[in-house]
C-alpha cells in the first residue's frame, strides 16, 4: 500500500516538475522576444522622451510614500521580487485555481507597464519576472519608481501621473494637495471602479485604504491620516 502511494507521490511531483520547467521556460522565451523586438534601454528612453514625462524631484513626496505603502511596501529592501507576497499569492492562486492574486511588486508592474498585456498567464508573470531582474540591476530605485508613476493607468485614457492631475484637477502634480495626492495613489489597483463617478463609495474605501496603509507602514500619524481624509 505505501509503496503505491510513493509511487503517485513521485508521479505527482515529476508532473509538476515538468509543468513548472515548460512555465518557466515559455516564459522566459516571451521575454526574450520581448527585449529582442526592442530593448529595456530603448523603452525607457522612449517613455522618458515623452513630453508629459516627470522627474521624481517633482512629485509630491507624500504622493511617492503613499504608492509605496499601498503598492509594494517592501519596495526598498527587495531585489525585484517580494518572496513574503509572492508565496501569499501562491497559496490564493492555487486555492481559486487561477491566477486571482499577483503579488506583483512596483518592478514587476514597471515591467509589465513596459512589454506585457494584462492578461494574467502564468507564463506572462514568469516573463515579468526576467523584466524585473534586469530592472533592478540597470536602474535604482529611484529611477524604478519614477518610470513606474510614469507609466501607471488611472482610468479615463490617463496614462502617467502628469495626465491624471491633469485630467482630474486641472493641475500639475506640484500642485497637487495632500488629500488629492493620496486618493489620486489608490486609482491605479483598479482604475476602471476608483476613477469612475459611478463608485464614489468603493472610491473612498480605497482612499481610506491608502491612508490605513500609510499609517501601518509610518508614513504618517493616525492623526495626519485623519486630517488627509477629511479635506475638501
Amino acid at each position: 500500500m505505501w509503496k503505491v502511494i510513493r509511487r503517485l507521490i513521485l508521479i505527482v511531483l515529476i508532473i509538476a516538475i515538468c509543468i513548472t520547467a515548460y512555465i518557466v521556460f515559455s516564459g522566459y522565451s516571451m521575454y526574450k522576444e520581448a527585449v529582442s523586438e526592442s530593448s529595456l534601454e530603448n523603452k525607457i528612453n522612449e517613455i522618458q522622451a515623452q513630453e508629459d514625462y516627470i522627474k521624481l524631484q517633482e512629485i509630491p513626496k507624500i504622493y511617492q510614500d503613499a504608492v509605496v505603502a499601498v503598492e509594494d511596501h517592501r519596495f526598498r529592501d527587495h531585489d525585484g521580487i517580494d518572496y513574503i507576497a509572492t508565496a501569499r499569492a501562491v497559496v490564493a492562486n492555487l486555492v481559486d485555481g487561477e491566477l486571482s492574486q499577483g503579488g506583483s511588486t512596483i518592478t514587476q508592474q514597471l515591467a509589465k507597464n513596459l512589454y506585457f498585456t494584462q492578461e494574467k498567464r502564468f507564463t506572462r508573470k514568469v516573463a515579468e519576472l526576467f523584466v524585473a531582474f534586469d530592472l533592478e540591476k540597470n536602474y535604482s530605485k529611484d529611477d524604478i519608481l519614477e518610470l513606474y508613476i510614469n507609466t501607471i493607468y488611472y482610468g479615463q485614457g490617463y496614462y502617467g501621473l502628469v495626465a491624471a492631475c491633469d485630467g482630474f484637477y486641472k493641475k500639475y502634480p506640484t500642485e497637487l494637495t495632500d488629500y488629492e495626492a493620496t486618493y489620486l495613489a489608490g486609482i491605479p489597483n483598479a482604475p476602471s471602479i476608483y476613477s469612475s463617478t459611478r463608485h464614489t463609495e468603493l472610491a473612498k474605501q480605497r482612499h481610506k485604504q491608502v491612508l490605513n496603509a500609510m499609517v501601518k507602514y509610518g508614513y504618517l500619524t493616525q492623526e495626519e491620516a485623519d486630517k488627509i481624509y477629511n479635506e475638501k
